[in-house]
């Protein structure tokens, strides 16, 4: 009778071997399923409208196509971008989460916030830059100056009279014009806002008189009138179609900015996810049709490692904080 049992009992198990291998072998094939086999989250810091944005929508388009996965912008504004970033290094280090860094939130914010709650290159791993973007100082049509030597004249003939509108205070908007401010020795009243967006919109609305923006967010007021040009934060000129935009440098010799943005990820990341997501937006940034969208808006590809993204980081971090130093900026 036993030995009956123990055969039946054989049998079975031989039956029902091959069906616990096919489980076993499908775990294991969902546990190393390619990546992404889900959708990727993008955090941008800021509001939607800025540079930041507008080339990481480009780019999540770009990469859901490639990816057959959809690639999420979740914007996450305010705050001079800390809380947006201090999500990203909150994130769950799976390789579906990513953030988009700027040279405010990396450059600027170690040495504007003594507590800052983020180390860029502690807390998160670097993959790419993705664009340079010059800042070009806009004004109102109606505002009398239009070229930057007029400006320049125009505020120290009235003092503190004249009023400048930035994405918020400490971003590469607001630190740009308080440089030159700043190597003019000229007096104009800082307006900031919570994002680019809102800034423009008092500008065209005629609440503030300038502004420093992106080219990517001020290019289309500019092509159709709503805002006029006086100059550019490169020290050349631009290609079309802002090729007619004088540098500031011009008037103000040796006076250089431009913004940034990139991709990092939070800091255990593993390294074979940051070097396939670096591979498929360097090659995007290398497609013709893509860069006609970057040339539209008279902005910068930046492809590179992400070893040169982590050395071009700690040298804009070292460049402002010279500048926060000599301004003696704070944070709002």
């Amino acid at each position: 009778m036993s030995r009956n049992v123990t055969r039946r009992r054989a049998v079975m198990l031989g039956v029902a071997a091959p069906f616990i291998a096919s489980s076993v072998g499908m775990t294991g094939a969902r546990a190393q399923a390619p990546w992404p086999s889900r959708p990727v989250r993008f955090i941008v810091p800021f509001p939607p409208g800025q540079a930041a944005d507008i080339f990481t929508r480009i780019m999540a388009e770009r990469l859901t196509e490639m990816w057959k996965q959809q690639v999420i912008v979740d914007n996450k504004g305010g705050g001079g971008g800390i809380p947006g970033t201090e999500t990203g290094k909150l994130a769950t280090p799976d390789g579906y989460t990513f953030l988009v860094a700027t040279s405010g939130t990396f450059g600027v914010n170690p040495s504007l916030y003594p507590d800052l709650p983020y180390k860029p290159l502690v807390d998160f791993k670097p993959v790419t830059n993705i664009l340079r973007a010059p800042l070009v100082i806009v004004a109102h049509p109606n505002f009398p100056a239009n070229t930057v030597a007029e400006l320049i004249a125009l505020a120290r003939k009235d003092p503190g009279r004249i009023s400048y509108a930035s994405a918020g205070p400490g971003t590469a908007q607001h630190l740009s014009m308080e440089l030159f401010k700043l190597q003019t020795k000229i007096d104009i009243e800082h307006v900031p806002y919570k994002g680019s967006g809102p800034a423009m919109a008092d500008l065209l609305g005629g609440h503030v008189q300038l502004m420093m923006d992106s080219t990517a967010s001020a290019v289309s007021a500019i092509g159709d009138g709503r805002v006029k040009a006086l100059g550019l934060t490169t020290s050349s000129r631009m290609p079309p179609p802002l090729d007619k935009v004088p540098p500031i440098a011009d008037t103000v010799p040796g006076y250089d900015s431009a913004g940034w943005s990139g991709l990092v990820a939070p800091k255990n990341t593993p390294d074979e996810i940051i070097a396939k997501v670096n591979a498929d937006l360097v090659s995007l940034m290398r497609d013709p049709a893509v860069l006609r969208q970057y040339e539209e808006r008279a902005t910068l590809a930046a492809p590179g490692t992400p070893a040169e993204f982590a050395a071009f980081i700690e040298k804009d971090m070292a460049t402002w904080a010279e500048v926060v130093k000599a301004t003696g900026t704070k944070p709002g």
